[in-house]
């Protein structure tokens, strides 16, 4: 330890140095600036918890068989360098972790793990999905958990390990694994939330309301989110299981680990049939809103229909009004020589030819079932 030289292989443009300007030496930095907690463990058990960086690369040197687990929490670019030098992780690793945005994933430098995860957690209030990642570097005699976002909080999974010293005197790995565990565990109540939305939008859907649409493909956003933040860790799972035999892992953490396997699988699947079920709900929205379309415009077809046919009504009843009308217009007009003005049946045949053409258009209306 305490070399100022990185590992060779890879290579950036140029190496990340923390003699650049706006960049320091955060090893004497205190706990509560990125560095959530550090600890130094022997046989299990916590023997000290050095207030700065370089109190436990100290303290590191001065006992045999003792791990290290520091703990950070968006942590300056000075402080990730200083472990680097320290434990000699890989400037492809350091890099990602300084700017994180990785897709869940494991890297094997040497005898170096490093570790992407997301982890995710419901937010009920916004009815959204919220990812954060955690990196982690696992080596002989360190881990180094990184966190750029508030999930998930290893302070539980800390605790758990401490109160179980069997466990966590199996070493880096035992870390790792129960990490592993806290995110995959994390998951369930996404899965949870996600099912309790996908009811609401069908019932929603069922109902007729004209927002299902837009929930549901927000909905399916929030899934393939999701999806891509747990289906790659299968992958990493099955790497590590794949190494059982090669590293002899113990065989408590290859359980540990079998299990975890096993609850993510179950996660992937739910999270596929969401998919998968979301998509069918958006067919079925569709058609019920064709549907009520369909039914509004049969509706409003039944409507214009019926008006129609009053105003056939009307419009008959109109012409047969107008014809004595016109007759009579026409033998009101008293001009001097107006024909049949003083023939002795012009009044009688006035009336009969009124009636007549009166008569003659009901028929034809009636006729053709306008009235």
């Amino acid at each position: 330890m305490g070399d100022d030289r990185w590992p060779s292989g890879g290579g950036f443009g140029r190496r990340l140095d923390e003699h650049e300007p706006g960049v320091r030496d955060d090893r004497r930095e205190p706990a509560g600036r990125g560095l959530v907690d550090n600890a130094v463990y022997t046989h299990g058990r916590r023997h000290a918890s050095p207030a700065t960086l370089g109190d436990t690369y100290r303290c590191l040197q001065e006992l045999d068989h003792a791990m290290a687990w520091i703990g950070l929490y968006r942590p300056s670019t000075g402080q990730i360098l200083s472990l680097a030098r320290e434990f000699q992780l890989h400037e492809l690793a350091v890099e990602d972790a300084i700017n994180a945005h990785q897709r869940p994933k494991l890297e094997r430098y040497g005898s170096t793990l490093f570790v992407v995860l997301r982890a995710a957690r419901y937010l009920d209030d916004r009815e959204a999905v919220e990812f954060s990642e955690l990196h982690l570097f696992i080596g002989p005699g360190f881990v180094i958990t990184v966190r750029h976002g508030e999930t998930p909080d290893l302070v539980a999974t800390r605790r758990r390990l401490e109160a179980d010293p069997q466990a966590l005197a199996l070493g880096p790995e035992a870390v790792l694994y129960a990490v592993l565990d806290r995110v995959v565990d994390g998951y369930a109540p996404v899965v949870a939330g996600l099912e309790n939305d996908i009811d609401e939008i069908e019932t929603e859907v069922f109902g007729g309301d004209p927002n299902a649409s837009r929930r549901i493909y927000e909905l399916s956003r929030e899934v393939i989110h999701f999806q891509r933040a747990a289906r790659p860790l299968l992958k990493v799972l099955d790497a590590l299981i794949g190494g059982f035999e090669t590293h002899r892992t113990d065989e408590e953490l290859r359980r540990r680990l079998r299990d975890v396997a096993d609850h993510l699988t179950q996660v992937v699947e739910r999270v596929d049939g969401f998919r998968h079920l979301l998509q069918n709900i958006l067919t079925v929205n569709a058609t019920l809103v064709t549907q009520a379309q369909n039914e509004e415009m049969r509706t409003l077809t039944a409507a214009s229909y019926a008006q129609n046919e009053e105003l056939k009504k009307v419009s008959s009843w109109a012409a047969i009004l107008f014809a004595p009308t016109l007759i009579g217009t026409v033998y009101g007009m008293n001009f001097a020589h107006l024909p049949e003005l003083n023939w002795r049946y012009g009044y009688p045949f006035a009336l009969t030819l009124m009636a007549v053409v009166c008569g003659t258009l009901y028929l034809v209306f009636k006729r053709r079932g306008w009235l």
